[in-house]
């Protein structure tokens, strides 16, 4: 099944961005202003993305599932992919001692915890974006603090 996706369903480019803004919307404000959890606001903003979508655009309902289950398995299997390595490597570098090396090198370098978070978060952050991207610098330059304290 073919549906070509009309970018301005109301002739109006200032409704048609409304529109499509809501999801994003409905997930900021169930964040910052309701306080709602984190995985709730993010389906709140799925289940009005996949209306916006069906009632606002005209996407077949079967589609934007479909679509939706799509996008789930892109953004998830990749970034559990990342965690499952991350928790591997760091299991692996606590049993054979290599981050507490690591720890003391980097607390040895300033007491400032401040200027250690610019150096861990820039440095490694920097370093492992260009190595592996996708999500893996938060991943390790978080293990790495936490482990600092």
């Amino acid at each position: 099944m073919a549906w070509q996706q009309i970018y301005d369903p109301f002739g109006n480019m200032v409704i048609s961005t409304a529109l499509a803004a809501v999801p994003v919307v409905v997930m900021l404000a169930a964040l910052g202003f309701f306080h709602i959890k984190a995985h709730i606001a993010a389906g709140m903003g799925l289940v009005a993305a996949i209306l916006v979508a069906i009632f606002a655009y005209g996407m077949p309902a079967d589609m934007a599932g479909r679509a939706a289950l799509f996008g789930g398995f892109t953004g998830l299997l990749p970034i559990g992919w990342i965690v499952l390595n991350i928790i591997f490597l760091h299991q692996l570098t606590e049993q054979n001692g290599s981050f507490a090396v690591l720890q003391d090198s980097l607390s040895g370098i300033t007491e400032d915890r401040r200027i250690q978070l610019l150096l861990i978060a820039f440095c490694f952050g920097a370093f492992f974006e260009g190595a592996a991207g996708f999500g893996t610098p938060v991943a390790v330059t978080a293990a790495i603090l936490i482990g600092l304290g």
